[in-house]
């Protein structure tokens, strides 16, 4: 049993799995979940993701801790010049497309991706130390596909491959697009293999004085948060985690990479909350 929050877990505790849902840049608010699992001693025994959520449990499940993610997110994403540089790697399809300006679903996240992905985590899932599923939406199969062995790079491409923002991905033939469509927070792949589960929710959900008109572009992510947290909701109520935290990310955009600090700054308070939750929950399962 924890004693406090601060105490690292014996191997006699409860066993945890985690769900890390999507967000975009919102899922930046991932690293403070990490880092509150590695301060606890905690190891999960198993991990899921939808896009953002899929490449931050990627991280993990390569065995990076929150500390480095959270470095290597602010040297990379976090910097424009650095943006800049990576793309420019990449030339001339990638670059072209930024500097003639954005067009919907242009961009080819198979090739973007590995350029920003930490290099110690692996192109194989067989290669990762800890279990992870990553979720993933065939487009006309109407249907969640969940990728668990093979190419993680593809993997991780096609769980993230939002249709405003990156062309699908196919995967054995089929038409991938992004896992969080279809399963936001993918706490339901993890019931039955820990003791507890959590979920963690960076949806968010439109923000604004509710009088404005929002532009086009935030219509159509907001449709898609309120899609999302629909589903979300219904999931909640069929079988919810142990656990389900929401960081405060609805001031943000999926696209507000260049904020992180400010994203991880507004988040913040949800590694406490984690922590405080766990320690109950532990309480609770000692107790049983």
């Amino acid at each position: 049993m924890m004693q406090g929050l601060e105490t690292v877990k014996k191997s006699a505790d409860p066993t945890v799995a985690v769900a890390f849902g999507g967000g975009g840049a919102r899922g930046l608010a991932h690293i403070h979940v990490i880092e509150a699992l590695d301060e606890l001693g905690i190891r999960p025994v198993a991990i899921a993701g939808s896009s953002i959520g899929a490449i931050m449990g990627a991280g993990m499940a390569a065995g990076l801790s929150g500390a480095e993610i959270r470095e290597h997110t602010i040297a990379t994403v976090g910097r424009r010049k650095e943006i800049v540089n990576r793309l420019w790697s990449l030339r001339p399809s990638s670059f072209t497309q930024v500097t003639k300006g954005f067009r919907v679903g242009q961009f080819n996240i198979e090739r973007i991706l590995p350029a920003f992905l930490p290099e110690s985590v692996p192109k194989d899932f067989g290669d990762l130390k800890l279990a992870l599923k990553v979720m993933t939406t065939d487009y006309y199969g109407q249907a969640e596909r969940v990728c668990q062995s093979g190419d993680l790079h593809q993997a991780l491409a096609a769980s993230a491959a939002l249709p405003a923002v990156f062309m699908p991905v196919r995967i054995d033939g089929r038409v991938m697009i992004d896992g969080g469509l279809y399963n936001p927070v993918p706490f339901d792949h993890l019931t039955g293999l820990a003791d507890i589960v959590i979920g963690v929710d960076v949806v968010g959900g439109p923000d604004g004085d509710g009088e404005t008109m929002p532009s086009w572009i935030d219509s159509l992510f907001g449709a898609s948060q309120l899609m999302m947290q629909s589903i979300i909701a219904m999931k909640m109520k069929a079988h919810p985690p142990d656990i389900l935290v929401r960081p405060e990310v609805n001031r943000f955009r999926v696209m507000d990479f260049l904020k992180a600090q400010d994203v991880l700054a507004a988040t913040a308070p949800v590694k406490d909350e984690l922590k405080a939750a766990l320690d109950a929950a532990f309480e609770a399962k000692s107790r049983a």
